[in-house]
């Protein structure tokens, strides 16, 4: 096999591409001949060594991928030989093979592309547990979506129109607008060139939205949670941002809002047969056509570091997919 290699924590430009022996599947383990591999922005953080997951170097980074099962180990029952999958494994992803826990891999329906397969996971997982399982969000609820345009954020707009809400998308340019009402937003703002709480107001009727998906942090973090609306939920997705805000607690208690985490890898850790259904939901929808990654880049997999520079620059709507062969 061959693969992306982390042997320092000095970054996307220190990462080597090497041959290693093929491994063989240990118990509760399968093989996977990866077909495509998605881009995440925490793929970036650990190989800079700032995620909160440290595997030991060396290391093959990559998250989520999707391909199909070579080897299976013992006790694996609803796997075989020839299966194709989606997994999400927190590493390996970014070579030619990888092992994975039979558990991080969801069998893929016969209409579902490898590429689809490896942006699905991660993106759709998070949105899903976020939306519906922590913030329970009814249809006719209004949902904010800060960071629209990027890969968690377009999924957020088709599940949350999947769920019968109302979405307002939030991004930094007309274009990313433009992207976000073909996926089915139905109000948008530019918060580069609009006051968010302002527009908030107006598309709200003063009431304010209902959940707030967050995968930004930084700057409008206190601005949207002033504009909640009274019980809001408040998600924390992450801090594609770079900076970690803070929130004054006593506006929590003016709304009677929440403020949830979504960490949507301990979650399918922790509870496997509550993840599970969630991805047969998502798989249920993909087949019906409600939600669909968006993919607008598609690199080799030798094109690596030029992905990862277009992922460090913002420069990404929805997923970037790496693909063998």
């Amino acid at each position: 096999m061959q693969a992306w290699f982390c042997e320092t924590l000095d970054g996307p430009d220190a990462l080597t591409w090497k041959d290693a022996p093929t491994p063989e599947p240990g118990k509760g383990e399968v093989r996977v001949a990866i077909k495509a591999a998605s881009l995440n922005f925490p793929d970036l953080l650990i190989v800079q060594g700032k995620y909160q997951m440290k595997p030991p170097l060396p290391f093959v980074p990559g998250a989520e991928f999707a391909g199909v099962v070579e080897a299976v180990g013992e006790g694996v029952k609803h796997l075989a030989v020839g299966s194709s999958v989606a997994g999400f494994a927190g590493t390996g992803g970014f070579g030619t093979h990888t092992i994975a826990p039979a558990a991080v891999l969801m069998p893929l329906p016969p209409a579902f592309s490898f590429e689809d397969g490896a942006a699905f996971l991660c993106t759709y997982g998070t949105t899903y547990h976020g939306l519906i399982d922590r913030a329970q969000l009814k249809a006719g609820e209004t949902v904010l979506v800060l960071g629209a345009a990027g890969g968690v954020g377009t999924a957020a707009i088709q599940i949350a129109k999947a769920a019968g809400a109302k979405v307002i998308a939030a991004a930094s340019s007309d274009d990313k607008l433009a992207l976000c009402k073909t996926l089915g937003a139905d109000e948008v703002i530019n918060y580069s060139t609009q006051n968010l709480r302002d527009e908030l107001k107006t598309l709200t009727g003063g009431k304010g939205p209902d959940v707030v998906y967050d995968p930004v942090g930084g700057d409008f973090t206190e601005a949207a949670f002033r504009s909640i609306a009274w019980r809001g939920r408040y998600l924390v997705i992450g801090f594609a941002n770079g900076q970690i805000p803070s929130l004054p607690l006593n506006l929590t208690l003016l709304k009677g809002a929440s403020v949830m985490g979504v960490f949507w890898g301990e979650f399918a850790k922790r509870e496997p047969q509550n993840n599970a259904a969630s991805l047969m939901q998502l798989a249920a929808w993909y087949m019906e056509g409600k939600i669909k990654p968006l993919i607008e880049h598609k690199l080799p997999m030798s094109q690596i570091k030029e992905a990862f520079t277009l992922m460090g620059s913002r420069q990404v709507r929805g997923k970037l997919v790496l693909v063998n062969g």
